[in-house]
């Protein structure tokens, strides 16, 4: 994985994957006590990120593939279906039985054959390597995957290019992480691109692995499966190909409660009028609620990954 790769599916994105902006407003400074700007790729197809990892990770397959088959709480999920969908393989999606409801329908809604399973008692990789043994598909993993990493990492080089153009040399980069494949391809853009920009993993209180792991200098599991709203980030561990990029070159992690997470979702529908799912939302919220995390005067730049929520959700957050 390098910057070759993530320049590569970049140029297999473009005219597919939307191009994201660096939104900002002075209520969000105020809040935060500093510049705050903020990357909404809850605007990017599907409404996550993970489109960008799943169009790169297919349409760098080889010709002749039968179908994928991907493994997600939703996000991902939904990313494969629908690159499937538009260049015509099949797909199978292993989604947790307790995934938003929006979520699972969004991806049959794509055309992707839907395997539910128990997150806390079965084991999705386990599952998926079964089917696609038996059906001959090609897993596509949600995050330890080269082709996945290279794909969000795309993020970092559009973060970078709009930096260079407000003059920004040096600033935090504020990443939600579940598996940390988006974590990783954005440090891996940013290294070679602005290597002023320090990318931090932001995940919820509970499920802090990617911030325990970097403080642990190894890998180190959650202690529950379940049990945050922020469900498009839980994951068990940092993934084998991501924790070693983030070992090298991402700051230190920061964890945000499950209030913290709510509140920036007001924040982003109220004042930059675009909406976060809790897990979308971490970066957000640790840009707003923790400020002693940074250093003085130092802008940060939170990156909103979904926005993918139920309209309960939606309307517990709003409610304040």
């Amino acid at each position: 994985m390098d910057i070759t790769m993530i320049e590569a599916a970049a140029a297999r994105l473009a005219g597919h994957a939307r191009r994201t902006p660096l939104l900002s407003s002075p209520f969000l400074d105020a809040v935060a006590g500093r510049r705050v700007l903020v990357k909404p790729e809850c605007l990017q197809h599907t409404g996550s990120f993970k489109f960008r990892g799943a169009w790169s990770a297919l349409t760098a397959l080889p010709a002749g593939t039968r179908g994928v088959i991907a493994f997600s709480s939703g996000n991902h999920a939904q990313g494969v279906a629908h690159a499937a969908r538009r260049l015509g393989l099949a797909a199978v999606i292993v989604m947790p039985s307790d995934a938003p409801a929006l979520k699972i329908d969004n991806t049959r809604a794509f055309g992707a054959e839907v395997v539910l399973y128990d997150r806390v008692e079965e084991s999705r990789e386990e599952i998926g390597a079964r089917i696609a043994a038996e059906r001959g598909l090609v897993l596509v993993k949600p995050y330890d995957e080269p082709q996945v990493i290279a794909g969000q990492g795309t993020i970092g080089l559009e973060i970078a290019e709009d930096c260079a153009r407000l003059g920004i040399a040096a600033a935090d980069v504020l990443v939600p992480c579940g598996g940390g494949g988006m974590t990783a391809g954005i440090a891996l853009a940013l290294q070679a691109r602005a290597p002023g920009l320090r990318v931090r993993p932001c995940e919820p209180e509970g499920f802090d692995d990617a911030a325990r792991s970097l403080v642990a200098g190894r890998r180190v599991a959650n202690a529950q499966a379940a049990g945050s709203i922020c469900d498009a980030i839980v994951t068990a561990m940092p993934g084998e190909l991501t924790f070693p990029v983030m070992a090298r070159l991402c700051g230190p992690g920061i964890a945000v409660s499950d209030d913290e997470a709510l509140a920036a979702m007001r924040a982003a529908a109220l004042r930059l009028k675009i909406l976060a799912e809790p897990g979308g939302a971490v970066a957000l919220a640790a840009a707003l609620s923790h400020p002693v995390a940074f250093e003085p005067d130092r802008p940060v730049i939170a990156v909103v990954s979904g926005g993918n929520a139920d309209p309960a959700m939606i309307a517990r957050a709003l409610a304040g």
